[in-house]
């Protein structure tokens, strides 16, 4: 048996430091037009370069935002970390860590080498086979039943009844291939529960959810607060599963650059080429950005220089400190 854990995790910033920050943030970026709109779906080369939307959620329920930030977008991979919390309730954390793996893959999201590199499949619930493989684990009958379950989690996460996103979802079915290819790579692999293709399309329907820059704000406090919606007051998950959805986001959220964005941001983050961002500072609150414009990783440019401006500015880096006023003695000899 564990241990009770004991948790410090500082206090979030006062609401008037957020929203000040906020607004002279995204007044400064909203002219850097770096970065390219995602091709591997029509629909996302279609979107609005220009929206920019930035949200911080505290863990007190306090909402800031500026910009564009209740514009929905798709959700994308920024479902993944919250699916993840799903089935870790629902099977338990030991459970998922032994059949989909928790490590970093070091390889690009759909790379198909991590499943190939482990004899039973296992890559880590942020890239896209170890995301799939989650996914294959939500309970339910069918595909709808399992649907039901994640869309009604999701939705709880962000406070408010989540809609799919019609126009991806037909363009994500069309052209989805490599996911399928992954899907049957874990089948084979026996990394999977149940039928490959069922898995493909949960998965293809939680990527294509329309949220904004506030919901994923909700979503990542929600985290942040022990898995409990600051919002609403709603339990959505215990401590202990979003404390090990944490450290899978901390691991791999970011792919391949996740040891970059914590040296540069400082907290677990989530990525998705929709041009969304959750970034989460446990006992704080959590940021929500939405730019489409993307680095050749697949990261909003705009989400990634907010969110490493205001993790200084309001004191959300988890893995920042300094020393105690004055110091303390060194010990002689």
């Amino acid at each position: 048996m564990q241990p009770s854990r004991f948790v410090s995790a500082g206090r979030p910033p006062p609401a008037t430091d957020v929203a000040l920050a906020l607004a002279e943030v995204h007044e400064r970026l909203a002219a850097d037009h770096s970065g390219s709109l995602s091709s591997v779906y029509p629909v996302l080369a279609a979107a609005d370069p220009d929206l920019f939307g930035l949200s911080v959620v505290s863990v007190t329920g306090q909402v800031a935002r500026t910009g564009d930030a209740d514009v929905v977008f798709p959700i994308m991979s920024v479902s993944k970390p919250f699916v993840f919390a799903l089935v870790c309730a629902a099977v338990g954390v030991d459970a998922v860590r032994r059949r989909v793996g928790v490590n970093a893959t070091g390889l690009a999201f759909n790379s198909a080498t991590a499943v190939e590199r482990d004899p039973q499949g296992r890559t880590n619930p942020m890239v896209n086979p170890g995301a799939i493989a989650t996914t294959s684990l939500v309970p339910g009958r069918d595909v709808e039943e399992r649907w039901a379950r994640v869309l009604d989690t999701l939705s709880r996460f962000a406070g408010r009844e989540l809609a799919l996103d019609e126009g991806t979802l037909e363009s994500a079915r069309a052209t989805n291939h490599r996911n399928r290819a992954l899907a049957n790579m874990l089948a084979g692999a026996g990394a999977l529960h149940g039928d490959a293709l069922e898995a493909v399309e949960v998965y293809t329907r939680q990527s294509c959810l329309s949220v904004s820059a506030v919901d994923l704000a909700v979503m990542g406090a929600t985290l942040a607060d022990g898995g409990t919606n600051p919002v609403t007051g709603e339990a959505v998950v215990d401590p202990e599963v979003a404390h090990a959805t944490l450290a899978v986001m901390t691991i791999a959220g970011l792919y391949e650059t996740s040891g970059d964005w914590l040296l540069d941001v400082g907290m677990p983050g989530k990525s998705g080429i929709g041009g969304g961002i959750v970034t989460v500072s446990p006992g704080k609150g959590a940021l929500g950005t939405f730019s489409p414009l993307l680095d050749p990783q697949g990261n909003s440019v705009r989400g990634g220089l907010a969110a490493r401006d205001l993790t200084r500015r309001l004191g959300l880096d988890v893995l920042a400190s300094e020393a105690l006023d004055g110091g303390l003695p060194h010990p002689q000899g």
